[in-house]
Parts: structure tokens; C-alpha cells; sequence
């Protein structure tokens, strides 16, 4: 072990910033969505519908990601994503109309999915060389670094920065950071190595996890994607809120998510998956009903902080117990897979609470996400009750879906 931490610790640093440089890049292109709407003249609805663009391409990107890691290794998969982020973003820079605008968002998303599949591979991997759980840790750099974007828009934007600068800059820093940093990625001998050495189908693991874990994670992004699209118009349109005080409803989220990543690591491995699941679950519907229930602005802006310090723990939880279920090669599969789950999740978020908002309001549209947030209680059952430090095989004594 002693000869391999330097390099766990390398891919560890390395694969942060990877989730760091897709937050930030991905928090540049959302914030800079209104400047694009004026350049192009977009219509609310084009907008809504390149979102969704987005999300399914992204689906096709996982499942590139799965083949380019069984032909080579999630570390060249990974790499090859973060190019296509900066060939892509270049291009939108550069796009003369809506048709190539639109043509580009779809390469990004398809980038989007490469991205987050591989590095989630790497992600599990890392910590199977660790030993003990640290995957929240990689989503809290992906939260830290959408700040970033966020705040790199707003400083490019404080001092009359163009929108192809923005973006060309953006990209630029995706390109160094990634060509610096990725060769020092897991490669295949550290990484897809193992004893599932062949590529293999999902019908290998066992299924009633995965499909349990899948589940969980279009719950948990569905809820995540409700919070980032209609809080602020929960606020302004139901509880009339000035869109100054709206934007701190997501901030509170996004806040109390960082630090919930930041601390998620220490909680799993002191108190074990299975409660933690549980707890940060029963956080999220706190903090909806709350959010539900609120007579004014300021008490769903509390709701929404609450609801934060748990939803967004749960995701990791669930890659990082799916990656017990197999290793080696067939585990860059089965985490491809799961991942489209994803996807599946911000759709739920964006279209069904959206419809049920534009039917009956945004506060009963709200009732969706705690729905959900309530099944993930259930749910945790799958997931160890023992915490990380303790050595667990996958077995029906271990697993309570296996029973």
C-alpha cells in the first residue's frame, strides 16, 4: 500500500479537480444563458427544451464513456471528455445562430455525460485504493467549482467581459487544468485491474442493488434539479419575493450542500452508509415541507438550507455502494450505467414538478421532490449499516436488499 498511496493520493487530487472543472464550466454555461438569450432572441420554451437536449445527449455521452473505458481506461475516457468540454465551448462561442448554437449545447451534453460517467469511475476506484469511503469529497469540489463558475461569470460580466470571452476563457481553463493534471489519473494497471477483468453486463451484479441504487439517484437529482429551477420562481411568482431575495433561496442550497459534502466522508464512515442515507433523506423532507408550508420568503429560504444539508449526500452513497457490487472492467460498465439514472432524475426534476407548478403552483409543485425525498428513506435499506471502516463483503447478510 505504502508504494501506491503517492499515487492515490495524485489521482485523488487530480480527479477533484476534474469534478471541479465540470461544475465550473457547467455553472458558466447555465449563467450565461441569459446573455445567449439575448444574442439569439430565445424563446422560454427553446430554452427549456435545450435543457432537455442537454440531459438526453448526456445519456449517449455515459454510455460513450462505458465503451471508450472498456476499449482503454476510465482515466482516457475521462480526458477525452474534458476536450470535447473545451472543443464544444469554444464552438458556442463562436456559434453565428440559433441551429449551430443548439448543435453545439448537444455536443457538450453528450461531453457532459463522458465526463461525469469516467470520472465517477475514477472516483470509485480511488477510493476502493483508500479503503475507506471519501466519494462526497469529489462532489464537493464539483459544488466548489460551480460556484467558481458562477462567480467567474458574474467578475467577467462586473467588468464588461464579451460572452465568446467568457466562454473562450472558460474553456481555456477546462483545457490547461485537464491536460495538466490528467496523466496523473488512475491508468488501467491501478484502476480497471482487478478480478472482474472482462467486460460484463449488469445482469452480473446483483440487480435488485443496482436497480435499488438507480432509482435512488433519479430521486435524489430530480430533487436537486426542482430546487435549481423553480426555487427562485417559487419565491417570486407564490410567496412574492424581490428576485434578490429569490436567488438566496438556491444559495442556501447550494451553501449548505458544499459544507454537508465537505463533512459527508466523516459522517459515513463514523455512523455507516445505510444511516446516513437515511438521515440525509429525512433532512430532504424537513426541509421541503417546510418549504411547502412557508408563509413568507424568509422561512423557505430556511427550508431550502435544510433540505440542502441532505439530498445532495446521497448521490455519492449510491455510486459508492454500487461499486462493491462488482470490480475491475465490468465496474466502468455498471457505473456507466447507473449513472444514466441521472439524467433520468433531472428530467423528473424539470419536467413533471414543472408541469404540476404550471397546473396548480409552485408550492404544490414542491410536493413532487418531498415525494421523493420520502421514497429515498425507504430505499436506504440497501445500503450498509456498517460504517466504511469495517470490511464488508457483498453478501445477503451484508446487504438487506439481499435478503
Amino acid at each position: 500500500m505504502s508504494s501506491i498511496a503517492p499515487v492515490l493520493r495524485g489521482a485523488r487530487i487530480a480527479n477533484s479537480v476534474a469534478f471541479g472543472l465540470q461544475g465550473f464550466f457547467f455553472a458558466v454555461v447555465l449563467t450565461e444563458l441569459p446573455q445567449q438569450k439575448d444574442k439569439f432572441g430565445l424563446s422560454d420554451e427553446l430554452i427549456v427544451g435545450s435543457v432537455v437536449l442537454v440531459s438526453l445527449l448526456a445519456a449517449v455521452g455515459s454510455l460513450t464513456a462505458e465503451r471508450l473505458a472498456l476499449r482503454w481506461s476510465s482515466r482516457a475516457a475521462l480526458r477525452i471528455g474534458l476536450l470535447l468540454i473545451t472543443i464544444t465551448g469554444t464552438a458556442t462561442a463562436f456559434a453565428p445562430n440559433t441551429a449551430v448554437l443548439l448543435g453545439c449545447l448537444g455536443g457538450y451534453g453528450i461531453a457532459v455525460g463522458i465526463v461525469d460517467a469516467s470520472q465517477t469511475m475514477q472516483a470509485v476506484f480511488i477510493q476502493h485504493g483508500y479503503g475507506q469511503f471519501i466519494l462526497t469529497s469529489f462532489y464537493a469540489a464539483w459544488s466548489a467549482g460551480s460556484i467558481a463558475g458562477a462567480l467567474f461569470v458574474s467578475g467577467c460580466e462586473a467588468l464588461d467581459v464579451t460572452l465568446r470571452e467568457t466562454l473562450l476563457g472558460a474553456a481555456g481553463i477546462v483545457l490547461v487544468v485537464g491536460l495538466v493534471l490528467g496523466p496523473r489519473l488512475l491508468g488501467p494497471q491501478e484502476a480497471e485491474a482487478g478480478p472482474a477483468e472482462e467486460p460484463a453486463d449488469v445482469e452480473t451484479v446483483a440487480l435488485r442493488a443496482y436497480f435499488v441504487f438507480g432509482i435512488a439517484i433519479a430521486l435524489v437529482f430530480a430533487v436537486d434539479l426542482a430546487v435549481g429551477n423553480w426555487s427562485a420562481l417559487y419565491l417570486t411568482e407564490d410567496l412574492l419575493a424581490s428576485s434578490a431575495t429569490a436567488a438566496l433561496a438556491l444559495a442556501a442550497y447550494q451553501g449548505t450542500s458544499l459544507v454537508a459534502r465537505l463533512t459527508g466522508d466523516v459522517l459515513v464512515r463514523r455512523f455507516g452508509p445505510r444511516r446516513v442515507a437515511r438521515t440525509a433523506a429525512a433532512a430532504g423532507v424537513v426541509g421541503l415541507a417546510i418549504v411547502i408550508a412557508a408563509p413568507n420568503p424568509v422561512v423557505a429560504i430556511i427550508g431550502f438550507l435544510i433540505a440542502g444539508v441532505g439530498i445532495p449526500v446521497i448521490a455519492p452513497l449510491c455510486f459508492s455502494e454500487a461499486g462493491q457490487l462488482t470490480s475491475g472492467r465490468a465496474l466502468d460498465a455498471m457505473i456507466a450505467r447507473l449513472n444514466l439514472f441521472n439524467y433520468a432524475g433531472t428530467l423528473l426534476g424539470g419536467g413533471v414538478v414543472g408541469a404540476v407548478a404550471a397546473g396548480f403552483g409552485h408550492r404544490v409543485g414542491f410536493v413532487i421532490p418531498l415525494v421523493f425525498a420520502a421514497a429515498v428513506i425507504g430505499l436506504a435499506r440497501v445500503f450498509h449499516s456498517r460504517p466504511e471502516g469495517d470490511k464488508h463483503p457483498t453478501s445477503s447478510s451484508e446487504h438487506a436488499v439481499l435478503d
